[in-house]
């Protein structure tokens, strides 16, 4: 629903994107969402690259994926050359949502080990949602490359991803992992293969159950 007392013009709503207030901003992107109008989408993906909000980038994202598909993705593809890490994990992130699989090229090798943790996840996810089938044991060998990186948060969206690629695609994989002599890539793999078995525990558990497996005797 817009939420402007009265409609706004295509300059009002540009601005609006533009204010301090992000309460606004928000506004801007349900009303460009609720009414689409195509020479608003170049506006929309270029404040996806600097918007602070969470809730007002999800707010582009959802806007973005009211446009047809033809209209954004080749915007979306563009983005994930850009300099800038934000404009690579929200062209990540909205693609993952309009899930057009003919995008899945352009998820690289370079974005799925992007030195930038954020867009490395959304790289993750967004390639689990597109991989074609078929190809889902060789994104599982590229995905075991990234075991034991980064903070808790970071590892269970790895490991979110890979148990998302189903049993058969990621057992060999996971079993590297345990076998590793590296302690992180061993715990990590052995939290993944305890969060497949038991993914309604929640990762928490999981942690926790490799930390008494691997105590101290």
């Amino acid at each position: 629903m817009n939420t402007f007392r009265t409609k706004p013009s295509r300059t009002q709503l540009i601005a609006a994107l533009a204010s301090n207030d992000s309460s606004m901003r928000l506004k801007a992107a349900l009303a460009i969402g609720s009414n689409p109008e195509q020479g608003l989408v170049d506006i929309l993906v270029s404040r996806c690259a600097i918007e602070p909000d969470f809730f007002v980038r999800d707010m582009l994202t959802w806007a973005l994926i009211r446009f047809p598909a033809e209209v954004t993705v080749p915007k979306l593809l563009a983005e994930l050359h850009c300099k800038c890490a934000q404009a690579r994990s929200q062209a990540l992130h909205t693609l993952s949502k309009i899930k057009d699989t003919s995008t899945w090229p352009a998820i690289t090798r370079s974005l799925l080990h992007d030195s930038n943790d954020e867009v490395a996840q959304s790289a993750w996810r967004t390639a689990v949602v597109l991989v074609p089938s078929g190809q889902e044991k060789g994104l599982a060998d590229e995905l075991a490359t990234q075991f034991g990186r980064g903070s808790r948060d970071m590892q269970l969206s790895l490991s979110l991803a890979i148990v998302a690629l189903g049993e058969e695609a990621i057992e060999s994989i996971i079993e590297a992992a345990i076998a590793s002599d590296n302690p992180g890539v061993k715990a990590h793999g052995r939290t993944t293969l305890l969060l497949l078995h038991d993914s309604d525990s929640g990762f928490q558990y999981a942690v926790d159950q490799v930390k008494r497996i691997f105590a101290p005797t």
